[in-house]
């Protein structure tokens, strides 16, 4: 497409008129900062700038239902006599802008919003946050062969897979920092790229596949822990309180403890479930905390807050199961069959999820209720459909209109208190009566006859 022979013109104020609402969280200088951190200055005229793509890769991670032309006509009003722009040339552009800008991006805006009025996201003045895991199948392509697959007693999975490690607000389900690998890397081995980015003020809550002495070691005297740990670990106890936990020293390995060298003091709280219809009943749980004081902190109540840990669970069911779902088209997590788009998707999606709790904070915060009482997948759709009645002819008032609009409209998105419940962790279907798709299934060579062609007659 050149620009002599199309009327595809963008004006300077109304280019993406359709998602102009974002700049209520993500501004036009965040844009301008990310692009010149990675040095994305457009040196040469262009209809696809790098300014249009970032937004247009920021629509993918809320429209992630649509190919990349539908996404750009979901994000700008086209005009008569205008031409939307080929998937070829957006997907240029794509490759283009990079991902560096994304991550830069990321960096800018996505933060934990939690305040003093938001009682319920801290413990004791602490921030309550998590870092978890979580599995996405990526296109089955060779620039992601690197990455590997998971491998079971029936052969290796269908796609290749990225694990992707968080770093989790708990009370408000912002994932404020995110780094990823491969299936085979493994979510102990990432956990040192996301250290800087844990909150001075933050409670740590991590799951028992992460505890090392070293990572102890190296978190204990900078942060507040509260990790679970594996029920084989063996303690002396030193001091036993009243509320049943007691102080212990932790070890490098067995030959420190046998020989009381090097240890590091930490409280140790075990504790079972006598309910025979929660998973884990009647075994034994551990956890370990440098929160020392029983009196100051009792065990039940760091139980209780432990398991606030599975809010973590709940923001990826929000990004998997309800921004992105599984659809017949599109069998994998992400579309993208470069690495780096790829991480441009991940970065997307994760931008695309905090405008979605940023404005059901605000919602929250006018309601005064725990924003755990407002629906993500209400809150998600609501913005789908109001972002295209701001247009930013409206100036900063019609913005702000626009704004009030939509957290008025949120606030009403009130869910019941959660039930006490519990679900199995089963699958309805496992197997397929299908052969499974290999290598050499891949990239066949072009019919050399039509259908009609190869017809044999048999009498």
């Amino acid at each position: 497409m050149n620009e002599q022979g199309s009327s595809f013109v963008f004006d300077s104020v109304n280019k993406l008129d359709r998602i102009a609402g974002l700049e209520k969280v993500i501004s036009r200088s965040d844009i301008a900062t990310a692009l010149d951190a990675s040095s994305k200055i457009d040196s040469r005229k262009c209809l696809l700038t790098h300014e249009i793509m970032m937004w247009v890769v920021l629509a993918m991670g809320l429209f992630a239902d649509l190919p990349i032309r539908q996404v750009f006509k979901a994000c700008r009003r086209i005009r008569e006599g205008e031409e939307t722009p080929a998937r070829s040339s957006l997907c240029m552009a794509r490759q283009r802008l990079g991902s560096q800008p994304l991550v830069d991006l990321h960096r800018i805006v996505v933060r934990p919003l939690a305040n003093e009025q938001t009682s319920w996201a801290f413990y004791k003045g602490m921030r309550k946050v998590g870092i978890d895991g979580s599995i996405y199948d990526v296109p089955d392509c060779p620039a992601h062969q690197h990455l590997g697959r998971s491998s079971g007693s029936r052969g290796e999975g269908p796609f290749p897979q990225l694990r992707k490690l968080s770093l989790v607000e708990l009370g408000t389900h912002v994932e404020f920092a995110l780094t990823y690998g491969g299936w085979k890397d493994s979510e102990r081995a990432m956990f040192p790229q996301l250290i800087d980015s844990i909150p001075p003020d933050a409670l740590l809550m991590l799951d028992a596949g992460f505890y090392s002495f070293e990572l102890w070691k190296s978190l204990c005297f900078q942060h507040n822990l509260l990790f679970r740990v594996q029920k084989s670990m063996v303690f002396k106890p030193i001091q036993v309180f009243d509320d049943g936990s007691y102080l212990a020293n932790v070890y490098h390995s067995n030959w420190y403890r046998e020989n009381d060298s090097g240890g590091i003091l930490v409280r140790v709280i075990e504790y079972t479930l006598d309910d025979p219809q929660r998973t884990g009943h009647q075994e034994k749980h551990v956890l370990l905390t440098n929160l020392l004081e029983a009196e100051l902190f009792p065990a039940e109540e760091l139980i209780c807050e432990y398991h606030e840990r599975w809010e973590h669970e709940q923001v990826f069911d929000e990004q998997k199961t309800h921004q992105d779902p599984t659809r017949a088209e599109k069998t994998t997590n992400f579309r993208s069959e470069t690495s780096d788009g790829l991480k441009q998707e991940v970065y997307a999606l994760s931008l695309a999820h905090f405008v979605t709790r940023v404005l059901m904070f605000e919602a929250a915060t006018a309601k005064g209720i725990d924003v755990d009482r407002i629906s993500f997948k209400g809150c998600f759709q609501i913005i789908k459909t109001r972002l295209p009645e701001y247009h930013p002819s409206e100036g900063k008032t019609g913005l702000q209109d626009w704004f009030n609009a939509v957290i008025w409209e949120m606030g009403n998105e009130i869910i019941p208190a959660r039930r006490n419940r519990i679900n199995p962790r089963v699958i309805k279907r496992k197997m397929s009566r299908w052969n499974k798709a290999r290598p050499e299934h891949r990239n066949l060579p072009h019919l050399k006859k039509t259908f009609c062609e190869a017809i044999v007659m048999l009498h």
